[in-house]
């Protein structure tokens, strides 16, 4: 890969000129590679943590990154706020070497997530994703509109000796390749044990729980969420399970650690930011899919029309124009919801577009949005209480926001549902409904098994 070689050597050139200064250092060239995705799962090495991120439907649009140049963490309230300062303190007075017109999401990018709740993940399985973590990566792979681009990241300073971090990336590329993502392969004698981490009935408690602070007025909406463990006979395939994703969704997400994979197929836009354009879309409402074309047309029909839904999902869009509006010049909301489609639910989802009045990073938007009414509740804060009370869940990751922030600060984030994290033979799946004052606890449990149903296959297969 001769454009990579050459990468290898601007990058030495810009630590041999950063000395001594703390200063991120990053090259981005073009080459020659199909599948970015491909190329991370072949090349990641026992202790990388990985970002995988696809929507083919926008331009063939991939993002892949490996390996860490920098990480930033934090917890608590202000996690948002924290990892606004210290990413933009990072990327400020870098030296970099890149072709003009870079698309959003080439060049230099943080890539990482958020927990649900602002100290959440504590629980053993979610060691390595911290309620706030981003990654500057150290190589990273872009493509749009069939055009791939490599990044190299590295920072310098006082303690970083050049030699080494030019042998370590040196290393790094020459261990780069591209390989057909695997296919899942069935244990030949083995089944995969599938259970609840509570009772479904104790599902159904919390929701008739929830519907009863509901029509007492506590609460407007109020979304609750449950667990599935997935034993298999051997450690889960994080490669093939998202090869598989990717053939069916029409967007995915891995990020990985030296410990665990959380991957998913989201159909939730938390948020878009290019420029001063914001854009995201408000998700809530929900049935099944059928194989016969006329029913599941039907279905959506019927979805369209349920009063019950069509309330949950005003809910959504109106805490989100109006959070957006104390940021915006202005905001526009579809003036009606449409159905979104994926493999086996479809949505009630409205596109909400706004100008923002000031520049606010990707990152700060995430933090503005997140929790929407969608994975959380209204009124907010009594929702997250009553969340915390009745679920009896530790979410980490799982409905927070997931993505990346390129050098510009534009970025995507989504809302991690339909998401699973894999740690060797132990897959956890998550599935949530919203719920309003005529749910029933069955039918809203039933509905969770069909969300379920998006990732089950795959690692119970």
């Amino acid at each position: 890969m001769i454009e990579a070689t050459a990468a290898l050597e601007s990058l030495k050139a810009l630590l041999a000129e950063a000395g001594e200064r703390r200063r991120l250092v990053s090259v981005t060239v073009p080459v020659q590679l199909d599948d970015p995705s491909g190329a991370v799962f072949a090349s990641r090495l026992a202790g990388d943590r990985w970002f995988c991120w696809e929507q083919p439907d926008r331009d063939g649009f991939a993002l892949a990154a490996l390996g860490s140049a920098h990480e930033v963490v934090s917890r608590g309230a202000a996690r948002f706020r924290d990892l606004v300062a210290a990413c933009a303190e990072v990327a400020h007075r870098r030296l970099s070497d890149e072709p003009d017109g870079l698309p959003a999401g080439a060049g230099p990018v943080w890539v990482g997530g958020f927990a649900f709740a602002p100290d959440g993940g504590r629980a053993p399985q979610w060691s390595s994703f911290p309620p706030a973590l981003m990654v500057m990566p150290e190589l990273a792979l872009h493509r749009a509109a069939g055009r791939v681009h490599l990044t190299l990241c590295a920072l310098a300073g006082p303690a970083v000796e050049p030699g080494a971090t030019s042998r370590r990336l040196s290393a790094r590329l020459a261990a780069l390749g591209e390989a057909p993502l695997p296919l899942a392969d069935p244990h030949p004698t083995g089944e995969a044990r599938i259970a609840s981490v509570l009772a479904p009935g104790r599902f159904e408690e919390s929701v008739a729980q929830g519907v009863e602070r509901i029509r007492a007025g506590a609460l407007e909406k109020l979304v609750l969420a449950r667990e599935v463990v997935v034993e298999a006979p051997r450690a889960h395939d994080p490669a093939a399970i998202y090869g598989a994703l990717r053939q069916q969704f029409a967007s995915c997400f891995c990020c990985g650690s030296p410990e665990a994979a959380f991957l998913g197929a989201s159909p939730e836009l938390l948020v878009r930011r290019s420029g001063a354009g914001a854009a995201t879309v408000a998700l809530a409402g929900s049935t099944r899919r059928s194989a016969d074309p006329a029913v599941d047309d039907h279905l959506g029909e019927q979805l369209l029309r349920s009063a019950k839904d069509r309330r949950e999902h005003e809910i959504v869009v109106r805490r989100i124009e109006r959070t957006l509006r104390r940021q915006s010049v202005w905001v526009e909301a579809a003036p009606e919801p449409r159905l979104v489609k994926v493999a086996n639910i479809q949505h009630l989802a409205t596109p909400i577009h706004a100008q923002l009045s000031e520049p606010r990073s990707a990152v700060e938007l995430a933090g503005l949005l997140h929790p929407t009414p969608a994975v959380g509740g209204e009124p907010r804060d009594r929702a997250l209480g009553a969340i915390a009370e009745l679920e009896e869940l530790d979410r980490g990751w799982y409905a927070g926001p997931v993505g990346w922030m390129d050098a510009a600060e534009d970025g995507e984030f989504c809302v991690a549902i339909r998401s699973a994290l894999l740690r060797d033979r132990t897959g956890h799946l998550f599935a949530g409904n919203g719920i309003v004052t005529d749910s029933d606890p069955e039918a809203e449990l039933a509905e969770t098994e069909v969300k379920l149903g998006a990732l089950l296959p795959l690692l119970s297969g």
